[in-house]
Parts: C-alpha cells; structure tokens; sequence
C-alpha cells in the first residue's frame, strides 16, 4: 500500500542503522525521491493540506510586487533585475506580484523571473498560472543556479520545511532527538544514547538556562547564508515571511498538518506537511555573520499595514459588488490578524539586504516586534 510505504521504508532503515535524527526524518518525509511530500502532490488551497497568504488574497502578492518596486528604485533602477521567488507554491504570488509591477514599464521591461521549485506537480501548476507573462521565466533546483546579477528574493513559507535539528536537555547535557520504534512497532521520539559535547557552548544564554527536558530546534545556517551573501555582494535584497518567533527560545514545534488540521507527525510520514516554526533571530544573526544589513524582523500584521494593504483593500472593495467587498474585508482581516495563532502575529517579516540600502518599505533596521 503506498500510504504505508514511506513508513516501512523507516522502519527499515531505523532497524537496520539505528535511531534516526529528527532532521533526516523530516527531510524523508519531505523529499524522498519516490514517496516524499513536496516531490509528489499540490498541498494548497481548499482541497490540499494548508492555504498559504498568497492563496487568500491577490493583495498579499500584489503588495510584494510593489516592495519590490521600492527597492529597485533604492537600488538606483538597475536596467536588468532578476525577481527570484523560492518555493513559489502554484505561482499566485508571483502572478499578483507582476500585475501590480506592470505600472512601472522602466522596471518590468527588465524583469527576468526565476523560480526556485523541486516540485514536478508544482511546476506544472506555476507554468499554468504563469503563461500569460512575456518576460523571461526559469525555473530552477536551487538558487545556487540562478544567473547572478542585481536581484530581488522573496520567500514566503519557504524556511520552516527545511529540516531541524531538535535537542533536547538532560541532565548531563543535551543529546540529539531521535525518532525510534517502540516495542509495539510505532515510531517514538527518544535521545542519542550520549549527549553532544560541548553543545551548550553554542547556545543563547535563554536556551542553556532551559529546564531538563526542554527541546531547542535548529536549522543549519546554509541556505540563509547564501541569500545574505548573494544580496550582499550582487546588489539586491531578500524578503522572508514567515511563521516562527522573534528570539531563540527552547520550544518544540515539530509538527505536522494534514487537511487543514494538526497531525501526529510520526503518523502516516509523506502523508502530511512536516514543519517548524522559523527562528528568526537565529535568521538576522546568520545573515549579520556574513556581512549583510537585517531589516527587521516585524509581525505581518504590521508590515501589511506599512506597505499599505488598508489603503489597498480600501480600493478594491470600493469597485466590488457587495459580496466580493465582503470577502476583501475578511481576507484582510485573516491576513492581518493579531489574535492568538492569527496570521497577522504567527506569522513574521525579515528584510535582507546589500548593507548600503537602508530603511526598506514595512521594515526598519532599528525596530525590532516584540515577544514571540
């Protein structure tokens, strides 16, 4: 049964090599070659697993598309710019994103679009809602095959599925977080039979202080370094949105979701979107190392309302019929809310950049949101 054959395939391995880390489980879940989540299905919208803030409406893209203006002009209006998105999910966004650069000519005719998508499906979908655009459109595995040049990055909901690595503190240290088999057959989580040395030397002062049996998560600092250094050296900036916290704390938020509702993440593995939430402290921390300056980070919620989104919805409802105004009010609502687990707040907004340019539109290089 290919529901199942992800899960025998760990068990098997587990069996054979021992306790599996939790980042190679989750990158297994993800991105095996035949069985993997993101290499086999379309997880948005309705009839998927989770709806994304492009997919509830046209004015999240379309307020990208115009922060993408204003940088282009702080970068002093190069005549080639190359908009790259990374994990484009079925190409809203950049659709969105591209109507609303079209009022600019000088910009648009220099436009090449490059999107970063491993996702055969994906691809498909993007080609789809894509076809209607004349500039040059490419698609790619991974940034590292981008043309360099003057660039624009957006990332939206594309950190939290890179796999974490959990710890988790015992008494005589922290040892890495393992999924095993317990004595029923099931997956399990469990801990490296000896802690990693010296680990805590690492840590912010907030985690090594963290009781025994407090999880702390992170992500190897690879693919923040190499959009910190592209911006930096090639002229450009990077926008990162997405759900996770403001400061490194000890938390576990491995998690899975299946059909629009959380689900036991050992369970039916391929099957369900595996993620975490994004650290963004570690985030501006890693991109600081490598010389470029961090913008941010902010909640959505007051990004949105920086760059405009009440001015925008404001617009649009004033040319709609009485039920679509209705569900501009509610989009904007959803994507603005800061109730608990609302987008607005749950969800976080970093800038990076080249260090020259300063103060980029909904950000701030001083301000910093407060909390979590």
């Amino acid at each position: 049964m290919t529901e199942q054959a992800l899960l025998n395939e760990i068990k098997a391995l587990i069996k054979s090599s021992g306790p599996m880390p939790v980042w190679r489980y989750m990158e297994t879940c993800l991105m095996h070659p035949r069985y993997g989540y993101y290499v086999s299905r379309d997880p948005l919208g309705r009839e998927g697993d989770f709806t994304t803030s492009p997919e509830v409406s046209q004015m999240f893209g379309e307020l990208l598309g115009l922060w993408t203006a204003s940088v282009w002009k702080q970068m002093g209006s190069p005549p080639s710019l190359r908009l790259i998105e990374l994990g484009p999910g079925r190409g809203t966004m950049m659709a969105d994103a591209l109507r609303a650069l079209r009022v600019l000519p000088p910009l648009y005719q220099g436009l090449s679009i490059h999107l970063v998508e491993v996702n055969p499906v994906l691809r498909e979908r993007q080609q789809a809602t894509l076809s209607g655009v004349r500039n040059s459109i490419t698609w790619h595995d991974s940034i590292d095959d981008v043309p360099d040049g003057p660039s624009v990055i957006l990332a939206n909901e594309y950190f939290d599925v890179l796999p974490i690595h959990q710890m988790i503190k015992r008494e005589d240290g922290w040892r890495e977080r393992v999924i095993e088999i317990d004595p029923n057959g099931n997956l399990q989580f469990g801990a490296a039979s000896e802690p990693t040395p010296r680990f805590d030397v690492l840590l912010p002062p907030l985690v090594r202080a963290a009781p025994v049996g407090a999880v702390f998560e992170w992500r190897p600092d690879t693919e923040i370094m190499k959009l910190a250094s592209r911006v930096r050296d090639q002229d450009g900036a990077a926008l990162i949105i997405d759900y996770g916290h403001l400061r490194s704390d000890a938390c576990d938020t491995f998690q899975a979701i299946a059909r629009h509702t959380f689900a036991d993440p050992l369970k039916a593995p391929g099957q369900a979107d595996v993620t975490a939430h994004v650290d963004f402290e570690a985030l501006a921390r890693a991109a600081e190392d490598v010389g470029a300056r961090v913008h941010g980070p902010v909640t959505q919620s007051d990004f949105l309302k920086r760059v405009g989104i009440d001015t925008r919805a404001a617009a649009l409802m004033q040319k709609a019929t009485p039920e679509v105004a209705t569900d501009i009010s509610v989009a904007l609502k959803r994507l603005t809310d800061t109730g608990r687990g609302g987008m607005g707040s749950m969800f976080k907004v970093l800038g990076i950049s080249e260090p020259r340019l300063r103060g980029l539109a909904g950000l701030s290089d001083l301000e910093q949101a407060g909390g979590n």
